[in-house]
């Protein structure tokens, strides 16, 4: 491998650089020197990791490890990869924030789910570890045990919830056997709807999983029965979760935030419809985010339009501050087409290193970024590394996904309606679903240098994601060499303005009332609706609560709207109250509601001066009644008084 530390040097011009030839070996005391400095510290080589860490000698605060080998240094273009490993140590040398953790506890009760005798046999292997229990599912025939060393009992599945420590199952058929059964295990009459609780579940069954994204699930392990390596795993990992484990937090959620759903009535329901694993559920006028069963998808986080889901592995702007460093580091070093491939370490950094051991590695433009999950990343990512003067984008993905990804698909949608839009053509934001090194090389390989943005934006954002998709649209827009004001986006998208049929709208106000970011606003003084389109996240809840039915959304980004006052979609004069002249509806709709009582409902016979408390103020209007001493039931036949249960007694008795 070729180690150009002149370009290095270019591409991080506030780093110290040192080259070495045998740092891990005969350069080892050398390396043990540095390492006594308190300053931060980037060692470029991660197989040798624990060597270093042991010779670090307890050291472990500001030093990361970050590979140039099979990333950079191990390709055809290896020679032109100076830039890239220059970008490499950029993005390693931005510090990643901590991220909160939950604790899942297990004492070791598993329930064994299976159909055959290989669930006993699984038993007997836990045993001596967990506390067993076996449930059979019909129509299997096993036989009995010669000694009952584990309960086994027959049962059907038919609800399961719950995570590591703490399922909850719902049994049908259950049965338990009886011990006098000779040549099969014959079972006690069966019942219905009962509850167990466990902290592990070993399914081979072999039937439909009991959990959506069933990978995912912590303490839900699963093998086909007819698969003896398969239930030998399983086993032996459920051997291990017995104790304390801590997971990571994924998603940070702030409920003031949501916009799921106001007075009863739905409006955004994104994170919803992509989470795979059931985590989130509705609760209230928000949703609730369950961070034991949160698998880190970060597709709920990457999709929210408020910020009210956030990502913390890491969050989104330490992740911008990450593609930040590698991409104007690059350039600086001297490189040009930047793609930057986004992978996860467990399918993407073995793919990587596959390509490069046993192929022709990866192109010198192409930049890999490791993230916890390729989902996480959300449209603020992408817009923002084009403005950093990235090419393209590729998101490398597993040939059959463990959970959906159709929110990632959303955002590349999305980035391209934008991205081509302001004149960067071409297919610029792409997916490579792959298990094969070499159907990843020749995708990357193939990639055709495209122009980018003349001169790469310096910007260093903060905050939530909104504010950072704000902020990268912005300056995207400065730099586009195509600009255009407003961009039609795909249905779904978080930004945008909403239509009115402005002659079916009554002014109610009931939008108003609704709208959780203030994008529809009124006047206290004057009947009037305005709408501020930077403020729209798109949720719905004014076009679910419209009761006219006049306002539909339209998803689009108006690069105006940023700097623009709030428009008025509709304006009307105000009613006047014709007793002390104060504002109190809007006139057309009082002259409707007028026009509609007289002469057609009892109380407000034609010409009858009644009519005009309509067009009073309500203090005005009672004090008009209470003068005119006007009582509505007037004429009205008395009504027959209810009957009581003393009634019904009363009258049994006088028959009897």
């Amino acid at each position: 491998m070729r180690l150009d530390t002149a370009t290095i040097k270019r591409g991080c011009r506030n780093s110290e650089i040192a080259e070495f030839r045998q740092l891990c070996r005969a350069e080892l005391d050398r390396f043990r020197d540095a390492a006594k400095v308190a300053a931060p510290m980037i060692i470029c080589c991660t197989q040798e990791a624990p060597l270093f860490v042991d010779a670090m000698e307890g050291r472990s605060e500001g030093t990361e490890f970050v590979n140039i080998r099979e990333t950079a240094g191990w390709s055809l273009a290896g020679r032109q990869a100076g830039p890239k490993m220059a970008g490499l140590l950029a993005a390693a040398s931005e510090p990643a924030p901590p991220y909160p953790f939950v604790t899942l506890s297990s004492e070791g009760v598993i329930l064994i789910y299976g159909r055959d005798d290989i669930a006993v046999e699984a038993g007997q292997l836990l045993a001596d570890h967990l506390d067993v229990t076996v449930m059979i599912t019909r129509p299997a025939q096993i036989a009995p045990p010669a000694t009952t060393s584990f309960p086994i009992v027959r049962g059907t599945i038919r609800n399961a919830k719950g995570h590591l420590g703490a399922f909850e199952l719902v049994i049908d058929d259950y049965a338990a056997p009886r011990p006098s059964s000779r040549e099969a295990l014959l079972f006690e009459g069966p019942r219905n709807g009962l509850t167990s609780r466990c902290d592990l579940v070993l399914d081979l069954s072999g039937g439909t999983p009991l959990f959506p994204a069933h990978d995912l699930r912590e303490g839900y392990l699963r093998a086909d029965p007819g698969d003896p390596p398969a239930m030998l795993r399983a086993v032996l990992k459920a051997r291990d979760l017995v104790g304390s484990f801590d997971k990571p937090q994924y998603v940070n959620f702030t409920a003031e935030l949501c916009v799921h759903s106001r007075s009863k009535l739905t409006g955004c329901h994104r994170c919803l419809d992509l989470c795979p694993s059931g985590a989130i559920t509705p609760d209230g006028d928000h949703v609730r985010i369950n961070a034991e069963v949160c698998a880190g998808c970060g597709q709920c986080a990457a999709a929210c339009p408020t910020g009210a889901a956030t990502y913390a592995l890491p969050p989104a702007d330490a992740l911008l501050h990450k593609l930040r460093a590698m991409l104007l580091s690059y350039h600086a070093a001297g490189g040009a087409n930047a793609v930057v491939l986004f992978h996860d370490s467990q399918h993407g950094t073995p793919l990587i290193d596959a390509l490069a051991r046993h192929g022709d590695g990866l192109p010198a433009s192409v930049l890999p970024l490791a993230v916890n999950e390729v989902t996480q990343v959300g449209l603020e990512a992408v817009v923002a590394s084009f403005t950093y003067a990235a090419a393209g984008i590729r998101f490398l993905l597993r040939a059959k996904p463990r959970h959906d990804v159709a929110g990632l698909f959303k955002t590349i949608a999305m980035a391209d309606a934008i991205i081509s839009g302001l004149g960067l053509k071409g297919r610029r934001v792409e997916a490579i679903e792959t298990d094969d090194p070499d159907a990843l090389g020749k995708a990357l390989w193939s990639i055709e240098p495209a122009p980018t943005v003349e001169h790469p934006a310096s910007f260093r954002s903060v905050g939530k994601q909104r504010e950072l998709l704000r902020v990268a649209l912005h300056e995207l827009h400065r730099l586009a060499p195509s600009p255009v004001d407003v961009i039609t986006l795909p249905e779904g998208a978080p930004l945008g303005a909403i239509s009115v049929n402005v002659e079916g709208c009554t002014l109610c106000l009931s939008c108003v009332s609704v709208c959780p970011t203030g994008a529809l606003r009124d006047d206290p003084e004057r009947p009037v609706l305005k709408f501020v389109e930077d403020a729209c996240v798109q949720c719905g809840l004014c076009q679910s609560t419209c009761p006219e039915k006049v306002i539909t959304l339209r998803p689009q980004i108006d690069f105006r709207a940023a700097r623009a006052p709030a428009t008025i979609i509709k304006e009307e004069e105000p009613a006047l109250c014709i007793r002390c002249s104060k504002p109190f509806g809007v006139k057309s709709t009082i002259e409707k509601i007028a026009a509609k009582l007289e002469g057609r409902h009892w109380m407000y016979p034609a010409g009858d001066k009644r009519l005009d408390t309509v067009r009073m103020c309500a203090d005005c209007r009672v004090i008009t009644m209470s003068e005119q001493q006007f009582d509505p039931f007037a004429g009205v036949p008395q009504r027959a008084a209810p009957r009581t249960t003393d009634d019904y007694l009363r009258e049994r008795e006088t028959k009897n």
